[in-house]
């Protein structure tokens, strides 16, 4: 079988991956909490994952492969939206799981075999906090139920860090009701204006960490494969469910392999509305940029690296897809290349897998292209991108025919001269200008063709008259 390495948070190194159970590999990641449309860095852990997903239902079999990613359904941030909108809580959150789910079906993602929203498991929650208090490991005060974090000798294990350290480097809230300043909520009360269950302390609501401890673990048991997620859940969110997941399951293990895909900038920045380069996936979309180029360009960089989104990056990648892309199927027998499996096997080196697409591309081995593609969530086959490219181009063809063909005879007469002199520097200084106005320079035995490329310039082009 294929030996799959991934690197794992907890261990700091890259470890063979190893199942606890050959007939079922199992996968929980951390969905989003949904309030609002999904930001572009949230696309990047659906993406890593899903990739994940492929390739250990590509080793093991779709049957003997789940994964679970929950949906944060009942949260301040909800709250919050509920009392500026006027809108109900059952409202917001309706639209807003169908908008995640259009958007990362958009860029490709396979659906979860599981998709579980947390206020479907409070009552579980409830008799998972119940647990914790019975054992000594949590504690009610006013209407609250807080973790006894020093109850739990390994906290700080995956963040690497010690609790007196974290107190000392960090502001952290401390509350009346709180024996220690690290001890964090498991229940909270709820005004009559929040969403709130009864329980045995009260009408409230859970706190944030307990919902993926009780979902895991009825989804998947109180010991699975891999949890998954951004690297900014490592602490506290991660950090806080390996706490009380082993000490309300003392007998399970948890999660056996943590993995954290790296931040998202932009542009060399950080990703913030305050720099105005802040926006959501809906918004490239809707903007015309292609699902499938989105997604090129996050399996461009391995996922435990900073990621930049960039526009030259997105044209790139647009440009690469429409190279590949075909207008029919290829003869049947095409077959996943190895060498893909080889290199996902490799803790997830998309961007090696990319780079055996781009060989299959050379030695024309289409029927191999497009099944390598298609593993990999991307569709060659007369892709809708590519079918409003061609239009575009058409387009900006019509628009422009007269500032082209000017500019097609000027070049075939500087290369009719060139070839004469042997001097092609005129050729070389007009060839450049027209690459740096987004023209796409063909050039055969029958002269010279200029196609507009996704970054035309019309200004550019005029220019060179």
């Amino acid at each position: 079988m294929t030996k799959i390495t991934l690197h794992n948070t907890m261990s700091r190194t890259k470890e063979v991956f190893e199942p606890h159970y050959d007939k079922n590999v199992q996968m929980y990641v951390c969905g989003p909490t949904v309030y609002d449309r999904a930001h572009l860095g949230n696309a990047r852990p659906v993406i890593v994952f899903d990739v994940l997903f492929r390739l250990l239902r590509h080793v093991y079999g779709p049957d003997h492969v789940t994964y679970v990613r929950n949906i944060t359904d009942v949260e301040d941030k909800i709250n919050a939206r509920a009392a500026e909108t006027g809108r109900t809580i059952s409202d917001i959150t309706t639209q807003t799981t169908q908008w995640f789910f259009d958007d990362m079906a958009a860029l490709g993602a396979l659906e979860p075999n599981e998709v579980p929203r947390a206020t479907q498991y409070i009552p579980q929650m409830i008799t998972m906090i119940e647990r914790l208090i019975a054992n000594g490991h949590a504690y009610e005060r006013d209407g609250h139920v807080l973790f006894r974090v020093r109850s739990y000798a390994e906290y700080g294990r995956l963040s690497g860090r010690s609790v007196d350290d974290m107190i000392a480097g960090a502001r952290v809230e401390v509350a009346p009701y709180k024996e220690d300043p690290m001890d964090f909520v498991l229940w909270k009360p709820s005004s009559d204006d929040q969403p709130g269950w009864p329980s045995p302390w009260g009408v409230g609501r859970p706190g944030w960490h307990i919902e993926c401890s009780v979902m895991s673990y009825e989804l998947l048991g109180e010991s699975f494969d891999i949890h998954g997620g951004g690297y900014d859940l490592t602490f506290p969110h991660h950090e806080n469910e390996i706490a009380q997941s082993c000490c309300a399951n003392p007998s399970g293990g948890f999660a056996k392999y943590w993995m954290h895909n790296e931040m998202l900038q932009v542009e060399g920045k950080k990703m913030s509305k305050s720099l105005g380069n802040f926006f959501t996936v809906r918004d490239l979309l809707d903007q015309g940029v292609p699902g499938e180029v989105i997604r090129f360009v996050f399996l461009s960089t391995h996922y435990r690296k900073p990621m930049d989104w960039t526009e030259k990056k997105a044209l790139e990648a647009l440009d690469t897809l429409t190279k590949w892309s075909r207008d029919a199927e290829p003869p049947k027998g095409g077959q996943v290349d190895p060498e893909i499996i080889d290199a996902l096997s490799d803790d997830l080196n998309t961007k090696g897998a990319l780079d055996v697409l781009g060989r299959l591309h050379k030695q024309g081995r289409d029927a191999d292209l497009i099944a390598s593609a298609r593993f990999l969530g991307f569709e060659l086959v007369n892709p809708k991108f590519v079918q409003d490219r061609r239009a575009r181009d058409a387009s900006l063809l019509a628009q422009n025919e007269e500032l082209l063909s000017a500019n097609t005879a000027l070049f075939n007469q500087l290369r009719a001269t060139a070839m004469a002199s042997k001097d092609f520097s005129e050729v070389d200084r007009l060839k450049a200008a027209l690459i740096d106005a987004g023209i796409e320079v063909r050039i055969s035995k029958d002269g010279v063709e200029l196609v507009p490329g996704s970054d035309f310039d019309r200004a550019k082009l005029e220019a060179l008259q």
